[in-house]
């Protein structure tokens, strides 16, 4: 988690309104941060969307993370965001469900409960799928001493932060969620035949007298 003791230590605001930043944003006068965009990856290249990233330091992860933060409170339409979506290769995601979560080189440890979950992407848009995930896992990170668990609560948010978090992580290992998808099978009652209807078996004789018993 991006806390706001981390942003006092760093001493400076960058100006950009990042997450629960302390200070008062001050810009230089004359110098203009240009903010990074999500790739749709169906209309542009995005080279790293489908390939294991590097790590990172974790002050160079929490620099990112910041510029994460950024670009998802600028768009308001996600919950969660990689590095490798805005074309950065580094193993950092962010995570806004039920509150800010930083993830520098993320590992899941342990995953318990299969369940089947539909999920959107914001680098490939209008293209959800159902996919499998695990209820709750734990995750281990180099920013943050103790594992992570995520998923352990019995609510909807629970269960949403916990495969956001999948996702995100997926995403730093280089696998969408159109590499998950899963199809759905719906079983279909045979129809019913009525009594005086020809048997389905193709003998001639009527249901009742033949393959009704």
């Amino acid at each position: 988690m991006l806390s706001r003791e981390y942003l006092i230590n760093r001493g400076t605001c960058c100006g950009l309104g990042c997450l629960m930043c302390p200070y008062e944003p001050k810009h230089t006068e004359g110098v203009t941060e240009v903010m990074k965009k999500i790739i749709n990856c169906f209309k542009e290249d995005n080279p790293l969307i489908q390939k294991k990233l590097r790590e990172v330091s974790v002050e160079e992860g929490y620099k990112i993370a910041t510029e994460l933060f950024q670009i998802l409170n600028k768009r308001g339409d996600g919950i969660g965001l990689a590095a490798n979506q805005v074309g950065i290769d580094a193993q950092v995601a962010v995570v806004n469900v039920k509150e800010p979560i930083v993830l520098i080189n993320p590992e899941i440890v342990s995953k318990e409960e299969e369940v089947r979950y539909y999920e959107g992407c914001l680098s490939f848009p209008k293209k959800g799928c159902h996919t499998k995930r695990y209820k709750t896992i734990e995750v281990k990170v180099d920013n943050i001493e103790s594992n992570m668990t995520f998923g352990a609560g019995d609510t909807d948010t629970d269960l949403l932060e916990s495969v956001c978090v999948q996702h995100e992580i997926d995403h730093l290992n280089g696998m969408r969620i159109l590499d998950r998808a899963q199809q759905l099978t719906i079983r279909r009652e045979k129809p019913k035949i009525g009594r005086n209807e020809p048997c389905h078996c193709g003998s001639g004789k009527k249901y009742k007298k033949c393959c009704i018993n």
